[in-house]
């Protein structure tokens, strides 16, 4: 049985798209918004486990202050998964 020839060329396949330069870079927002939710969710948590009964908006949330420092951090992170 005679040998089967393989192939001569390569298969086309085409260039990648050209990648504007502009695209690739973050907003200048980006960053000191993701740090101060970083930070704010933080501070958040931190004053409401040493002093959450003592600040008059704090006491009326109760348990909630918890949601809400950690949903600011929670943000920080998405923001941190745009970050290029």
């Amino acid at each position: 049985m005679p040998k089967s020839r393989g192939r001569r060329k390569e298969p086309f396949t085409p260039p990648p798209a050209p990648v504007n330069p502009a695209s690739q870079t973050s907003p200048v927002w980006l960053v000191p918004v993701m740090l101060a939710c970083f930070l704010l969710g933080l501070v958040w948590l931190v004053v409401f486990y040493i002093a959450g009964q003592d600040v008059p908006g704090m006491s009326s949330l109760q348990n909630y202050n918890l949601l809400v420092g950690f949903a600011l951090i929670l943000v920080g992170f998405v923001l941190a998964t745009r970050w290029k």
